[in-house]
């Protein structure tokens, strides 16, 4: 069941960023330069390349909650991926949360896009179900954080239980993973279209593929909003100046979310951009983390203060 957040937690989140200095938001050249600690193993869950991930593991004995994490990139190899994700690994880490940090096949990739894109995300929870127990990592406790094209492909990893048992992404067994963290996601593909072909320069079809006599609508099994109620509860956190994924999308999904039946939540992160959403070394991080931790049942990292905030741009 999706652990619920306090609103404590709120508070907190929201006092992080009033007590913080709003440095100059990142770019896309600050982005690319983040790194952070090597990882503790590397493990193939396919053949390709591109099919593995990285266990950031905390030292000690677990069991560890787990953050998945999915990088970004508009869906493709051109704009970073699994290196830049291990900035926010090592922050989690630092926090005794193990990260399961997911590379996948994109479109430009031999293999990547539809279907292959969404059987990565099949197969590599499958592989951090086989090798939980050997890194004493705890299943139960288990949260997804995608940024852009990551958040909507944990978004879509949310509903996996609602897919169509025609379509060839249909699985009857699955890691169910219900609280999810969207960074900045692009998760609507039906109604964000354009704005994935302005932002990313992606066609649709790369993402969902080419309608058939077997499978006449394309966003049956690819498009997040389609597959809701899933008994999730999202945290839709974006960038004030986000313009890749502006506000107003998160705002969209979590109306459709709420109507449908499940819980969503939006946080709107005071002066930051696409890249500062992802970023543990960026003051944004601040309002971050004590979400994540609150979702994973851990607490927040600090006490709540009473503290009056204009609450018009934070819906949290």
């Amino acid at each position: 069941m999706p652990t619920s957040l306090p609103s404590s937690l709120i508070a907190t989140a929201l006092l992080a960023s009033a007590h913080g200095a709003v440095a100059a938001p990142m770019s896309l050249d600050d982005y690319l330069a983040l790194n952070g600690p090597p990882p503790t193993a590397q493990i193939a869950y396919g053949p390709a390349p591109s099919q593995y991930a990285q266990l950031f593991r905390p030292d000690g004995n677990g069991p560890f909650p787990v953050v998945v994490l999915v990088h970004g990139g508009c869906w493709t190899v051109a704009f970073g991926g699994i290196q830049q994700m291990r900035n926010v690994a090592g922050a989690l880490v630092a926090q005794g949360i193990a990260v399961w940090n997911v590379e996948y096949r994109r479109v430009d990739e031999p293999g990547g896009g539809y279907p292959g894109t969404y059987e990565d995300m099949h197969a590599a929870l499958d592989s951090l179900q086989q090798h939980a127990p050997q890194y004493q990592i705890d299943t139960s406790r288990i949260l997804a954080m995608g940024h852009s094209a990551g958040g909507q492909l944990v978004q879509w990893i949310a509903g996996r239980e609602k897919l169509p048992k025609t379509s060839p992404l249909y699985r009857d067994q699955f890691l169910p993973v219900k609280n999810i963290v969207s960074l900045g996601g692009l998760a609507d593909l039906r109604h964000e279209k354009d704005l994935i072909k302005t932002s990313c320069e992606r066609d649709i079809a790369q993402l969902a593929g080419s309608a058939s006599t077997e499978r006449p609508d394309i966003y049956s099994d690819t498009n997040a909003a389609d597959l809701m109620p899933n008994g999730s509860r999202t945290v839709l956190i974006t960038g004030e100046l986000d313009t890749i994924s502006p506000p107003r999308v998160a705002h969209d999904y979590a109306a459709k979310a709420k109507l449908a039946g499940d819980h969503a939540e939006v946080l709107i992160l005071p002066g930051a951009s696409h890249y500062d959403e992802i970023a543990a070394t960026s003051n944004a991080w601040g309002m971050i983390l004590p979400v994540v931790r609150g979702m994973l049942g851990m607490g927040s990292m600090r006490p709540a203060t009473d503290i009056r905030c204009d609450m018009r741009s934070n819906e949290i």
